[in-house]
């Protein structure tokens, strides 16, 4: 008789080379594939290959995995931003197109980060990790609008705040109708950074700022 022990089977139980990174792949490919609403947490586990059982080390239910997701693709968002506007060189206006651009990028590069920042439904309190991530991306808005609103007269100068929504909500709905590759969209006679940048146009030369107004 052998006493020989058997070697665990990876595919079961939490014997798993790393299983918080695998399960955050799984989560990634079914969001892509299915939204995040689509799938459950046992199937996740399926992906992974591992047990139904074995997320709940990492995750206590799928809400928490797709913060987790969240977290990591605010926090890749947040890298792409600042890259973009590159502390505002050469100049504010020329930066700030390029941050637009930028997040219409991200939006259709990485859907499935995307899709779990913004359309899954995890409130930004779901952990402290997830809430940081979210305000430092937001953040990199607010210090581009804070440049901008430096170029005008100390008397008309709109809140920093204000602005940055107004840039997000305007750079978010054009991602989410025109800069994703979805199906159903309403064609569009120019590309979404072409829409974005038209639109951000109109917006600065509002505040006094842009090319025809300086």
């Amino acid at each position: 008789m052998s006493w020989k022990r058997t070697p665990p089977d990876p595919s079961r139980g939490y014997h798993h080379g790393n299983l918080k990174e695998e399960l955050v792949r799984a989560a990634l490919g079914l969001i892509g594939e299915k939204g995040p609403n689509g799938f459950t947490f046992a199937e996740a586990a399926r992906v992974a290959g591992v047990s139904p059982a074995a997320p709940y080390r990492h995750f206590r239910d799928k809400d928490a995995l797709i913060a987790d997701v969240a977290t990591r693709g605010f926090q890749a968002f947040e890298t792409a931003l600042a890259r973009a506007w590159d502390q505002g060189r050469p100049d504010a206006e020329t930066a700030f197109h390029r941050l637009g651009r930028a997040y219409l990028a991200f939006a259709h590069d990485e859907p499935a980060y995307y899709s779990a920042m913004f359309e899954a439904g995890v409130p930004l309190d779901a952990s402290p990790e997830l809430r940081a991530a979210a305000d430092r991306a937001f953040q990199g808005l607010r210090s581009a609008s804070e440049a901008l609103i430096a170029l005008l007269p100390a008397g008309k100068r709109p809140p920093a705040l204000m602005m940055a929504l107004h840039v997000w909500a305007m750079s978010h709905g054009v991602a989410a109708l025109f800069g994703r590759a979805d199906g159903g969209r309403r064609p569009l006679p120019m590309s979404a950074a072409e829409l974005l940048e038209a639109g951000m146009l109109v917006y600065l030369q509002g505040l006094g700022l842009g090319s025809e107004k300086r």
